[in-house]
């Protein structure tokens, strides 16, 4: 059994793992957080400690360390005795933290694809620029290394395959849709980094649809969608990281992302990439000094943790499957309704932190366990996904269903 967590991280979801990690401590042992910055660290403690989190009296520490610095995430690794390490840092950290993982020979998992800092948009399939060219050196060190484990990419990759493995024989079609329908109260301010969210929409729009990889512009497609709970609902194509691995496990079928974006939203947007204000190269300012316009705007937004108080509303989030099922054509929504107020009241932070901070956390119990120590690198569609969304049910974030029988809780 692998027990001691080390959360790379500090940021609003790692608060949302670390008070979920502590909620369970019975099982996962001592607690780690380690960032750039020690103080979010020690702050992410103080939450966890005033909410009395900690299943049972444990080791809950912080840690200064650089993530980028493989060799400092290694020894801190071994200092710390962590089994189990949750990388909810940056994307650009990713491959320092697997090869750290890789060298000590203790579990990996994060909640995005890797992304080199120099480049937007690489070219698909994205997993196989980074992560999936060291799949064979986990395989070979017994390492386990769980790819894309929050909310999405994680929980709607374990939904796809719940369609396979309940609901459909044949899959034709999978629309991931991903809904904010809550609000923040502020002018403008992104729900995670905004680097990484930025860099997001800038880039080409892919989706995978007739055995290959489509392009788009960002907000050249739209489609409204009528959902549980959040209604009618307008959303946009947009690239995202699970469509390049689900392309891999259903390659005949259409796979596409689609997001919900107000009209404000992408207005400010727009004048913001208009005016060069999303790009990551740098420039130079009539003063000589040298800046990255994208990282100048990052300074200047809210920080993304800080809009929890304030957040009213609720995310829908889940995948549209179309297949057959004996020969007759099924269709089935598989999803998640989050509350932000009660994620707030919970462990401090929003729905969007809350939905991408569970899903790693229910990861590393089944990996404590045993039923998902993989000991090479996967993705989460190639898991069971059972016993994951069982503990997801129990964990705050439970799956519900609606097709031709109705609306009712996917396991029943």
């Amino acid at each position: 059994m692998k027990r001691n967590v080390l959360i790379i991280g500090a940021g609003g979801v790692a608060q949302v793992a670390a008070h979920k990690c502590a909620q369970h401590n019975d099982v996962l042992g001592d607690i780690h957080i380690a960032s750039r910055t020690l103080a979010k660290c020690e702050a992410i403690i103080a939450s966890v400690q005033a909410k009395g989190s900690l299943k049972v009296p444990g080791v809950l520490q912080a840690h200064q360390v650089d993530a980028m610095d493989s060799a400092a995430v290694a020894a801190l690794i071994r200092r710390t005795g962590a089994q189990i390490v949750i990388n909810l840092g940056s994307a650009f950290v990713n491959m320092s933290v697997l090869e750290a993982c890789i060298d000590t020979g203790v579990a990996y998992m994060d909640t995005a694809i890797h992304e080199d800092p120099l480049k937007v948009c690489e070219t698909p399939p994205w997993y196989a620029n980074h992560e999936w060219k060291r799949r064979q050196r986990c395989a070979d060190a017994g390492v386990t290394a769980i790819l894309g484990v929050g909310f999405d990419p994680g929980v709607v990759n374990a939904y796809a395959r719940l369609a396979e493995d309940r609901f459909c024989d044949t899959i034709a079609s999978i629309d991931i849709i991903d809904i904010n329908a809550g609000s923040h109260g502020r002018y403008f301010a992104t729900n995670f980094d905004p680097e990484i969210n930025f860099r997001e929409f800038t880039g080409t729009v892919y989706s995978w649809q007739n055995g290959q990889w489509q392009t788009h512009r960002m907000f050249e497609v739209s489609q409204t969608w009528d959902l549980p709970v959040v209604g009618a609902q307008k959303a946009y194509l947009t690239g995202h990281d699970e469509l390049h691995s689900l392309s891999a496990r259903y390659p005949h079928a259409d796979l596409r992302f689609w997001m919900g974006f107000g009209d404000h939203y992408i207005n400010v947007f727009t004048v913001l990439k208009n005016l060069g204000l999303l790009s990551e190269q740098p420039v130079k300012t009539a003063e000589g000094l040298e800046v990255v316009p994208l990282k100048v705007v990052k300074a200047v937004l809210p920080d993304p943790a800080s809009l929890a108080p304030t957040y009213t509303g609720k995310t829908c989030i889940g995948d549209w499957v179309k297949g057959t099922k004996n020969g007759q054509p099924v269709e089935v929504f598989i999803y998640n309704v989050a509350d932000h107020a009660q994620a707030y009241a919970e462990v401090g932070s929003q729905a969007i932190s809350y939905t991408a901070g569970v899903p790693p956390v229910a990861a590393a119990l089944l990996i404590a366990e045993g039923t998902w120590d993989a000991r090479t690198m996967v993705n989460v569609e190639e898991l069971d996904p059972a016993p994951f969304l069982r503990l997801m049910d129990r964990m705050g974030l439970p799956t519900r269903v609606r097709d031709a029988q109705g609306d009712r809780p996917w396991d029943a």
